[in-house]
């Protein structure tokens, strides 16, 4: 199983479930921790590979990691807690984690709060997938995580996320990385069936406004799908819980107890 963390409030029932992305940790959650842990009971999660979360035996042998399987790691935590709902709160790659949770077990959702949300990749993407899937065995995964991480968050203010990030995935081996980096090759059409499908469950998005990236999708997304709102967070970049923690931990508390 999964290693996670849980925070159980002495009052509340409800869950708030946090998901890191492609290369993190729950350690990325430092800044939220102190404040959600006051108004809910949270469970920080490291997916597999990640983190504490180191593979064992059998994951040794997979060859190929699929978003069905990473999302089932993901239930089996909820599941072992006794978790039968609970509010899911993403970044980056974790987005489309949580996302694929909602279409397989949406009565397991009370909402979805999507930071950094990938919902498309742009050509400029589309293009560095390629580049790395040429490169990822010939070249050093950190050098490429490196470039990924500057692409994505290129300006001065976004230091911090990049530095974050590249410390983070340098506990992954070589090819644990390459097996996450073979999730690309579904991505799209997955992508693809979650801009169509209009699930209903109550989203937020909360996206930089230098998520150049990925923000215009969601933007589209957001005008077409019921439930979705969008939060645009002034000078900051991808990773928007850790650029501008008090604006992101005040509004998602907010939508959070809104729901309940």
């Amino acid at each position: 199983m999964l290693h996670y963390i849980t925070y159980k409030h002495k009052a509340s029932p409800v869950w708030v479930t946090f998901v890191h992305g492609a290369g993190g940790s729950s350690s990325i959650w430092f800044k939220q921790i102190r404040e959600f842990k006051k108004h809910f009971n949270v469970l920080l999660l490291d997916l597999r590979g990640h983190g504490n979360s180191k593979p064992n035996l059998k994951n040794v042998f997979d060859e190929k990691y699929t978003f069905d399987v990473i999302t089932n790691d993901i239930v089996e935590v909820i599941d072992f807690e006794n978790i039968e709902k609970s509010h899911f709160v993403g970044i980056s790659l974790g987005t489309i984690l949580i996302r694929n949770l909602a279409e397989l077990h949406p009565e397991r959702v009370a909402s979805m709060v999507m930071g950094g949300a990938i919902m498309k990749l742009n050509l400029r993407s589309q293009i560095l997938m390629k580049l790395g899937i040429i490169f990822k065995t010939i070249i050093p995964y950190l050098w490429l995580y490196k470039f990924f991480a500057f692409i994505i968050m290129p300006n001065k203010n976004h230091k911090e996320s990049r530095s974050l990030f590249v410390r983070e995935a340098k506990k992954l081996y070589q090819k644990e990385f390459i097996r996450w980096f073979k999730l690309t090759s579904e991505i799209n059409p997955l992508l693809r069936f979650f801009r169509a499908a209009d699930i209903k469950i109550p989203t937020l998005y909360v996206m930089g406004e230098e998520d150049y990236l990925f923000l215009p999708s969601i933007r589209k997304i957001v005008d077409l799908h019921q439930n979705s709102k969008l939060l645009v967070v002034e000078n900051c970049g991808h990773v928007v819980n850790v650029e501008q923690p008090k604006f992101f931990n005040d509004e998602v508390i907010k939508y959070l107890t809104m729901k309940n």
